[in-house]
């Protein structure tokens, strides 16, 4: 059933990521009196990880402190290992979108189709027409593509701006001021509020809820809507009280580099000479939501790229829909054919000019040329007369098909979700035929309903349906003519006892015959007289 508050036996605090909180005698949680030494009674012991495993070291409000770290970035020159949280999933700026663009196109077979082509035409012994007069389709071709691209691209940059500008608190001086994501840094104090998106990787510091608690929601990290739980350490529970003491805080965090394990985070916080343990059950990241807490004070451990979402997002790459892969072999396949074709004519050739040589030879004096030599020139001529077997018209009404669908996609009222207000968006007009290419669909249930809404629809009772129709009354489901039970099977009735139902036999909906025991609490007698 997943993580929810609440749920499934009590678990070590620290032997799992996703335990939950020690449960009272009566299955509930702790009173908000109630001290953490009753959450977790013994004190957790430091997992088992190498001190070498601890390279990244971050001070609370100190950035002076995480400014002085360096890693390398190119051949001698070092970068700041602390990243901002500044992110951009765009693919291009204003100084790579040219050579990028145009290195990206020309992976397409057709585009070193059309361009050998046109190299070809540059040699006025085989050309059949001037050079620029294929040079300009493929140009607008190239433009075509580039632009819409652009337009793909400026939609990330200003997505991107959107989530850099997002508002959070960030502790300056001795008071949360509202800032935006991209003014974090590593070490910072924050301020999340309910229905709060966490900006970056924080360690949990405090919360309003009893024990520190805090409930979160990662259903864009994971999927799953039920919400999961994350504790603050002891020591920061009971001292961080205010943001007053919140500004002096000088603990520092000692943990293993960034990585993409988003179930895993070890570490200690080192505090007034004492380290204490961290575990992935102390840490929110970047993208949750917190839920059902009214506030909760976080430390940015891991900022931007740095944060383990971002980890997992990996680079962009270039991607190709099937009908482009099948387009590029038709490419090879038409263009191999050209050459054996363009093969066979000049073989052609070769033999029709030696045999008119051997028939004329008083006029072979006129020939500047070898039959080879003209043989080979005459093979690039043929060549580029059948080049027009690739159509580059067929690829610029392509480019404008990807473009009509994206907007037919956009404008589909079928697709509107009306709750919300949210239409379709196709973020990428270069993919949408690969929607006609789905052929399996992989779901995962956890066990937790979507939406969380129980609708009644029918229940039986003593043989009685009720629901359903609310204009036909309850009916009774037809008995069946059950044989009699033997002798040695017959029980005499307890329901003298408190709490006990009468025994005897019952039909389900289904007229299933079942014998035993109704009411809690209550134990089957001895059957006297049973066969062996």
């Amino acid at each position: 059933m997943g993580d929810a508050a609440g749920g499934g036996g009590a678990r070590r605090r620290h032997g799992d990521p996703r335990a939950s909180p020690a449960l009272g005698p009566l299955g509930r949680l702790p009173s908000s009196g109630a001290s953490l030494a009753r959450v977790c009674p013994r004190p957790c012991a430091m997992p088992a990880v190498s001190a070498a495993a601890f390279t990244w070291e971050v001070q609370a409000n100190s950035r002076s402190y995480n400014s002085q770290f360096k890693k390398k970035s190119f051949l001698c020159w070092q970068k700041k290992k602390h990243q901002s949280n500044v992110i951009c999933t765009a693919k291009y700026n204003v100084f790579s979108f040219l050579p990028l663009n145009l290195y990206e196109q020309f992976h397409r077979t057709s585009n070193l189709y059309f361009l050998f082509i046109i190299v070809l035409q540059g040699f006025p012994e085989i050309s059949t027409l001037p050079w620029f007069t294929l040079f300009a389709p493929l140009l607008c071709l190239l433009i075509i593509r580039a632009a819409r691209d652009l337009v793909d691209d400026i939609g990330r940059h200003r997505s991107d701006r959107i989530v850099n500008n997002r508002p959070c608190q960030i502790l300056v001086g001795k008071s949360f001021l509202w800032k935006k994501w991209a003014n974090l840094r590593a070490g910072d104090l924050v301020c999340l509020h309910r229905d709060s998106v966490v900006p970056a990787d924080l360690l949990l510091l405090a919360s309003t809820e009893p024990s520190s608690l805090c409930y979160v929601e990662t259903a864009d990290i994971d999927g799953e809507t039920n919400l999961k739980f994350r504790q603050a350490p002891p020591i920061t529970h009971h001292e961080l009280t205010s943001p007053r003491k919140m500004a002096s805080f000088q603990g520092k965090v000692v943990c293993e580099e960034p990585n993409s394990r988003l179930h895993h985070f070890v570490g200690c916080l080192e505090w007034k000479g004492r380290k204490h343990p961290l575990d992935s059950g102390n840490l929110l990241l970047r993208g949750c939501k917190v839920r059902n807490t009214d506030t909760c004070y976080g430390m940015v451990i891991y900022a931007g790229f740095d944060t383990k979402i971002m980890k997992n997002c990996g680079k962009v790459h270039l991607k190709r829909t099937k009908i482009d892969r099948l387009m590029n072999r038709l490419v090879v396949l038409i263009f191999l054919s050209l050459v054996l074709i363009s093969m066979g004519l000049s073989f052609g050739f070769w033999f029709k000019v030696s045999e008119f040589k051997a028939k004329h030879h008083y006029v072979s004096s006129s020939y500047m040329h070898s039959v080879a030599s003209e043989t080979f020139v005459i093979f690039w001529g043929f060549l580029i007369l059948l080049s027009v077997m690739v159509p580059m018209a067929m690829f610029i009404m392509v480019e404008f098909i990807y473009l009509g669908n994206s907007i037919f996609i956009n404008w589909d009222v079928q697709m509107y979700y009306e709750p919300q207000d949210k239409p379709a968006k196709a973020r990428s007009t270069s993919l949408n035929d690969q929607l006609g290419q789905v052929e399996y669909v992989f779901s995962d249930k956890t066990g937790t309903l979507t939406q969380n809404i129980m609708t009644f629809k029918k229940c039986c009772i003593g043989g009685v349906i009720y629901g359903g129709d609310p204009r036909q009354p309850p009916h009774s489901l037809p008995q069946p003519d059950l044989p009699e039970l033997p002798a040695w099977s017959r029980v005499p009735s307890r329901a003298a006892e408190p709490g006990c139902a009468p025994l005897g036999r019952r039909v389900s909906a289904s007229g299933a015959l079942g014998v035993g025991l109704r009411g809690a609490g209550c134990r089957p007698p001895r059957a006297t007289g049973c066969p062996p």
